[in-house]
């Protein structure tokens, strides 16, 4: 892969991650820009920690870049792709929002423009993101090895259709939001035993670490359920009150309720 200039079309959480990523290869980087309209200071502390170029007007950088990366709410996306149809010249266009899909975001550029939609998740922050993607239909080659270079800076993806992207934003997306959910409720449930909170932070992240080791060895959860539950045992009593509860069909609901909020903003 040849050096590519990065235009970064917004500075926060997700923006950052990708930067801090992207940085650690500036082998492969030509130049990287971070441009952000509301929050000065945040900009001013990106470009001293990161060493990166910066910008407050990003349609005037175009021009500079070979790849443009929107890390901006879906509501403002619109806008912005029909900014770049005015000077599109052959970049790659990528955006990380909910619901804007390489069929959305051509329609809206020229007819040849090389669109990707990444969906990562907070474990970016980390480098161990769960990302899904998916090209439009122009993406070259070496616009592949771009896109592969970006991601792999934040962990680990998966190409998918776009269907599937929009099916499983739930799965890789929002689901880390199930998971501390869960994790809260232990925390808190460890907490009615007289153990301080940093404790219970041990005893259930240590937890989740083991457990998520096992699923990385191979294990079918159903196997690793029968290990931990014995039939009669204490754990199948605590599983009992799961399927009572409807834990299955209340997660099941969840995914429906997000995916179906995210497909919204690609309408």
């Amino acid at each position: 892969m040849k050096k590519v200039s990065i235009l970064m079309v917004g500075a926060g959480r997700m923006a950052e991650a990708i930067i801090a990523g992207l940085v650690k290869d500036r082998r492969s980087i030509d130049r990287l820009t971070v441009t952000n309209l509301q929050n000065k200071e945040k900009l001013i502390n990106i470009k001293n920690t990161y060493k990166v170029e910066t910008s407050s007007k990003w349609e005037e950088e175009i021009h500079r870049h070979d790849v443009i990366i929107l890390a901006t709410p879906p509501q403002t996306q619109e806008e912005q792709l029909e900014s770049i149809h005015s000077v599109y010249n052959n970049q790659l266009v990528i955006t990380v929002a909910a619901g804007i899909d390489p069929t959305y975001m051509e329609k809206r550029l020229p007819e040849n423009a090389a669109v990707c939609w990444i969906m990562p998740n907070t474990a970016a922050q980390v480098g161990k993101s769960m990302s899904t993607y998916v090209c439009g239909k122009n993406v070259s080659t070496e616009q592949r090895e771009i896109i592969t270079f970006i991601l792999s800076a934040i962990g680990n993806s998966e190409e998918l259709t776009e269907q599937q992207v929009h099916d499983l934003t739930a799965i890789t997306g929002s689901a880390p939001a199930f998971v501390y959910s869960f994790v809260e409720a232990l925390e808190g449930a460890a907490l009615e035993y007289g153990i301080t909170l940093e404790q219970s932070r041990n005893l259930v992240s240590n937890m989740l670490k083991g457990s998520a080791a096992m699923l990385e060895e191979g294990y079918e959860p159903s196997e690793l359920i029968a290990q931990v539950a014995s039939p009669g045992g204490s754990t199948a009593e605590g599983l009992k009150v799961f399927h009572e509860k409807g834990f299955k069909e209340i997660v099941h609901e969840a995914v429906k309720a997000t995916n179906e909020h995210a497909r919204g903003h690609g309408k």
